[in-house]
């Protein structure tokens, strides 16, 4: 088989693409070929050793994807060769083949793609598991979405429209807002060519938003709590700005409002039942097209190191996949 591997931390460019003996299960494992590699911002962090996850060397990255069941393990009879499966494992699934525990796959439904499916389990399910879960967005209510271009940011705009929101897409150029509102933003407003806070505060009627999704952090994370409502929810998804900004607490006093954390990973280890309700609703979603999963960059496995290159410099919109 062919694997992506981070033999040391550093940079995309010190990945290597290796041939590795084929894999085989074993008890309570399954086999996957594997046909379509979701990547996401985190990569470009844990193959540096700066996420919270930290794999022994060596190892590969990606944490989401799409298969064939190829072979069973001894005792495995939930799921068959041929079957069509998307899993989330952390990392490890930038290879052509994978094996992984049989609890772990989620059978892939009529009408959903693999690369839908390997697509929208990390992005999807995290703003899906934020908007949901955890900030109880409501129909009508204003959802304003940071870095709402990208990975998580697409998702969240999609989501926020699909459950009834005003949904303000917020990116840092005219073509990023462009696909936002393709993609169901009501509103935009570039970052780039001024005032957060303001923007937000003339785009609610000076009332601010009921619900900030945040996967930037950096800068524009006080901004954004400032333009927050009266007990409004500030939702803290990740900091791709690479600085994790310290907040002013009298801000959260004087608003009456929640700054909530979004850990979608620590999530479906707790609430699997939670989370599978979720991953059932998405792909219900996909199939009526309230969703669609954009990817803007489709590679193959051996490209690996420019794809995630392409997300260290937040140059994606959307999903970027890899086929091996």
């Amino acid at each position: 088989m062919r694997a992506v591997l981070c033999r040391s931390s550093g940079p995309p460019e010190s990945l290597t693409v290796e041939t590795l003996p084929d894999p085989l299960p074993g008890p309570g494992e399954v086999l996957v070929d594997v046909t379509c590699i979701g990547l996401n911002f985190f990569d470009t962090l844990i193959i540096q050793n700066r996420y919270q996850v930290k794999p022994a060397l060596p190892f590969s990255p990606g944490a989401e994807f799409a298969g064939v069941v190829a072979a069973l393990g001894e005792g495995v009879d939930s799921i068959a060769p041929g079957d069509r499966v998307a899993a989330f494992v952390t990392h490890g699934a930038c290879r052509s083949r994978i094996v992984l525990p049989a609890s772990q796959v989620i059978p892939i439904p009529d009408g959903v793609s693999d690369e839908a499916a390997a697509g929208m389990l990390v992005t999807y399910g995290t703003s899906l598991h934020a908007l949901s879960d955890r900030a109880r967005l409501r129909p009508g209510e204003t959802l304003a979405v940071l870095g709402a271009a990208g990975g998580v940011g697409l998702a969240a705009v999609e989501i926020g429209a699909a459950m009834g929101a005003r949904v303000i897409a917020c990116a840092s150029s005219p073509e990023k807002l462009a696909l936002a509102r393709a993609h169901g933003a009501a509103e935009t407003f570039d970052y780039a060519a001024g005032d957060l806070k303001e923007g937000l505060k003339q785009l609610t009627g000076g009332n601010g938003v009921d619900v900030v999704y945040d996967p930037v952090g950096g800068d524009l994370a006080e901004a954004a709590l400032r333009a927050v409502a009266w007990q409004g929810r500030y939702l803290v998804v990740g900091f791709a700005a690479g600085e994790i900004p310290k907040i002013p607490l009298n801000l959260v006093l004087l608003k009456g409002c929640d700054v909530l954390g979004v850990f979608w990973g620590a999530f479906t280890a707790r609430d699997p039942s939670g989370n599978a309700a979720n991953i059932a609703r998405l792909f219900s979603w996909i199939r009526d097209g309230s969703v669609s999963v954009h990817a803007s960059t489709v590679m193959p496995l051996d490209d690996a190191p420019a794809a995630i290159r392409l997300l260290a410099d937040r140059r994606a919109t959307g999903k970027i996949l890899l086929r091996p």
